[in-house]
């Protein structure tokens, strides 16, 4: 063969991808933010403007932080192959002596929560040891968990046990970040200085990843994708900043707390997944196990690590979930395994393990979230929430396998 012919059959390095063929290629990941999209715009429309008031975007965030951050450590149950269904009891026990040492011991609010992670941790270290060193299905581990969990939240809690509502611990929730740039006119400084900052993240990161691909000589998107990337991420980030800054006034609103503890987790783990070995390990366990091993991978350490994140989230959650409530009750964390489960598969998570990301169990935490409330605004009947969502679940897992089965 001819130079000439070798060099008109080499690929074209750095080619740019149409969008059409990038979005088809997407389809998926892109598919949940239009999912949400259209979710979101049709119960603004149902209750007549109320969703995207700015106290109840705010509240958004307040009232499923527990899902957001339950849903981090689901993911990485699931893509390792596994499912846990006692995050809930989980969440109840570890809120339940939080609440029974500072009321009973007169613990210090800190270091009633670094007891609570402890506690986590330890419950994680349960977990991982039946299920990585036993061979305990995690299936099985995880509802004899739910059941031991929940009947010792029910001894240590009883019907409830309530927290100090002056506590530095109920502000978690509560409270919001100290407006230190004042108000600018009717809109909250803080608010309008962290979105500018968040805006200038999201163009670097574009900007990096597309700098990367040209370095590596991958295929690039189009450069008309990439401007309508950065326009859809500029009016969102624009959008949720104009909402954040006008829910100030002068003695409270702006930027909750419980928004930087989401922001803290999911960067962190964002962090694990995308750029630690334990994240690729755990990727790679989850997508072909036997393949794992025989690469050198220990995978009864990266089942325990995964069991052990689990805890340490479910620790924050029942954190998250007693300083919103400022009580411990046997009850609580009620059916959390199950919107933590259920935002993962929404958000892209496979049911057969070793696919999934955050930011798409974000979105999948969302969706329900925006459910939960529009739904609530409207006047529905819990029953009647219960039977959409499972339905939205099931829908979710079936449009994956059907993905599945088209593309093998």
């Amino acid at each position: 063969m001819s130079e000439k012919n070798q060099t008109k059959n080499m690929p074209r390095q750095n080619e740019t991808q149409p969008i059409k063929e990038y979005l088809v290629a997407n389809a998926r990941q892109y598919g949940i933010y239009l999912a949400l999209v259209v979710i979101v715009l049709l119960f603004q429309f149902l209750t007549g403007g109320t969703l995207l008031r700015p106290n109840n975007f705010v509240a958004l965030f307040q009232q499923n932080a527990y899902v957001m951050i339950l849903a981090v450590g689901m993911l990485m149950v699931i893509i390792g192959t596994h499912i846990d269904l006692s995050v809930g009891s989980g969440v109840a026990l570890i809120g339940g002596i939080g609440a029974y040492v500072m009321q009973s011991w007169h613990l210090n609010w800190l270091l009633s929560i670094i007891l609570m992670l402890a506690v986590g941790l330890l419950i994680g270290l349960w977990q991982g040891f039946w299920v990585a060193y036993v061979g305990v299905p995690a299936f099985v581990t995880t509802l004899g968990g739910m059941l031991i969990f929940r009947g010792l939240a029910t001894h240590v809690a009883g019907q409830s046990i309530p927290v100090n509502s002056n506590s530095p611990l109920v502000a978690i929730s509560s409270n919001f970040l100290p407006n230190v740039f004042g108000f600018w006119g009717p809109f909250d400084g803080l608010s309008i200085v962290v979105g500018l900052a968040a805006l200038a993240l999201f163009v670097w990161l574009q900007m990096r990843q597309r700098h990367h691909k040209l370095s590596a000589e991958l295929k690039m998107d189009s450069n008309a994708w990439l401007v309508v990337k950065l326009i859809i991420g500029t009016f969102v980030i624009g959008y949720a900043t104009y909402l954040f800054a006008s829910s100030g006034n002068a003695t409270a609103g702006g930027i909750p707390i419980i928004l930087v503890v989401i922001a803290v987790v999911v960067s962190a783990y964002m962090f694990v997944l995308n750029r630690m070995v334990l994240g690729r390990e755990i990727y790679a366990v989850g997508g072909n196990r036997k393949a794992a091993i025989l690469s050198g991978i220990n995978s009864k350490a990266v089942d325990m690590k995964i069991f052990l994140n689990m805890g340490l989230l479910a620790a924050i959650a029942g954190i998250v979930d007693l300083s919103r409530f400022a009580s411990a009750s046997a009850q609580a964390g009620t059916g959390y395994e199950l919107d933590a489960i259920a935002a993962c598969f929404i958000g892209g998570a496979a049911v057969a393990g070793g696919v999934g990301k955050i930011p798409g169990a974000l979105v999948g935490a969302l969706i329900m979230g925006v459910l939960n409330m529009g739904l609530s605004i409207l006047g529905v009947s819990s029953d009647i929430v219960s039977i959409i969502k499972g339905l939205v679940v099931i829908v979710a897992v079936a449009y994956d396998l059907i993905s599945k089965r088209r593309k093998a």
